[in-house]
């Protein structure tokens, strides 16, 4: 038997291995987390919308069905394309005959060193649970201050206007209006500001121009406020700095404006798009090296119109089928000729009964598309637990207008006071008790 090699347990790299399942071949899977990320619903993570379980799933759970398939948990640290050996961190060097690469994206922070060193990233479960503890927090500690620190630490600005960017930035809308103004009554509602900036002029760029304004007029409605045609040119901890040197004070930047491949594509060769992504050839296959495949967020294909592919789940799915189909024909003899991507359509959820979508060619907006949304993702869960929780949680939201997981993780935080910048207080009583300790007996 022939062995498969997959990198990646996502959407493609899943994909393939099932496909791959009972074909003849020996499989392995190779991912660094043991369970599959259901991606597309990971902004609700971080806006306690949703528990972290609800979204993935183990992968052994899923492989264990297929006795052919072999999972192992490592991290890829390199690629022997002489050798056909894939090593991971642990010392493992693993063999193939073929070699799938699904490994996906991560953030693009386009060379702005500050902007790296200051922004919150979500693509990963870990960042969407730090992102949910960080806005808590702060709304915790806008609690005990005032003014322009109050007002700062209450603003958040996500920078890219794609459909995580929208989606975040409307859900974080809904969880400061709904649940946490509720939460904090001793705060104004309109003191926490989310603004969304996007440096084209208009949201959503790949969908028409109608549902892109619609899109822009929602998200207004909810308080969001949108910036077109402006960049983030640097960051601080406090502060964000704009292309035309408009200043935000804010302790939240949260940075979607770009991925690119994961570091272990830098051991694969071929010529690079200028985010990064490697030139496969029409069939998925390395330039010169028909044994490996690369799919999904990594791979650069495009459609008949000459436009790339993008970086979606649906693409990635239909990139692993293909993949596995391939290689079972090619056992056969056969060809199956070149890749093509069959574009169901695409859409953006904006908030509680209010979403975009282009189906087939079709413009949809409104509830219609919201619950066309709504059923989509909840047909692409993996398993029937995670969709049972998703919709309970769902229809808690819709029903009670809260957001039931507004928990803070991790380590316990008391305070927020940093010794070189300490939280003013002006509570007399408390200010008498210091002077007083001060004094010595004797002397009050």
């Amino acid at each position: 038997m022939k062995r498969v090699v997959i990198i990646g347990a996502g959407f493609g790299g899943l994909r393939a291995a099932r496909d791959l399942h009972g074909q003849g071949f020996e499989v392995w899977l190779i991912d660094r987390q043991n369970y599959h990320l259901f991606q597309p619903l990971l902004y609700q993570v971080a806006t306690a919308s949703l528990e972290q379980e609800a979204i993935v799933h183990p992968v052994r759970s899923v492989v264990r069905k297929w006795d052919d398939v072999t999972f192992r948990l490592g991290e890829v640290s390199g690629i022997d394309l002489e050798e056909r050996l894939v090593h991971t961190t642990d010392g493992a060097r693993i063999g193939y005959d073929h070699l799938i690469v699904a490994a996906g994206a991560a953030t693009n922070f386009l060379g702005l060193d500050s902007v790296e060193a200051n922004a919150q990233e979500l693509k990963t479960l870990d960042h969407a649970v730090a992102l949910r503890n960080r806005v808590l927090r702060l709304f915790e500690r806008a609690a005990l201050a005032e003014g322009n620190e109050r007002r700062a630490l209450l603003t958040f600005v996500v920078v890219g206007g794609g459909p995580t960017g929208v989606e975040f930035a409307g859900a974080l809308a809904e969880l400061v209006n709904n649940a946490l103004r509720k939460d904090f009554p001793e705060m104004h509602a309109d003191e926490a500001r989310i603004l969304l900036i996007e440096m084209l002029d208009g949201l959503l760029p790949p969908y028409p121009r109608t549902l892109r304004d619609y899109t822009k007029r929602q998200l207004e409605r909810k308080g969001v406020e949108v910036m077109l045609g402006r960049k983030v040119v640097e960051a601080g901890p406090e502060h964000i700095e704009l292309d035309d040197g408009t200043i935000i004070a804010a302790h939240t930047l949260l940075w979607m404006a770009g991925v690119k491949p994961v570091e272990i594509a830098n051991d694969l060769p071929g010529s690079r798009t200028h985010g990064g992504r490697i030139v496969v050839e029409p069939d998925l296959r390395l330039p010169g090296h028909p044994e490996i495949s690369v799919i999904g967020d990594i791979a650069y294909v495009e459609n008949e119109r000459g436009e790339p592919l993008p970086q979606m789940a649906p693409v990635a799915i239909q990139m692993g089928a293909y993949a596995a189909k391939r290689l079972r024909a090619e056992a056969q003899g056969k060809d199956i000729g070149p890749f093509h991507y069959f574009d169901k359509g695409r859409m953006a959820v904006i908030g509680r009964g209010r979403a975009v979508a282009q189906v087939f060619g079709i413009k949809l907006a409104g509830i219609v598309a919201w619950l066309a949304w709504l059923t989509l993702h909840l047909f692409w869960l993996i398993d029937f637990r995670n969709r049972l929780a998703v919709l309970l949680n769902w229809a808690y939201d819709y029903l009670a207008f809260e957001r039931k997981v507004r928990i803070i993780t991790g380590e316990a935080q008391t305070t927020w006071q940093d010794p070189a910048r300490p939280i003013a207080v002006d509570w007399p009583e408390l200010r008498e008790s210091i002077e007083l300790e001060k004094a010595g007996p004797g002397e009050e």
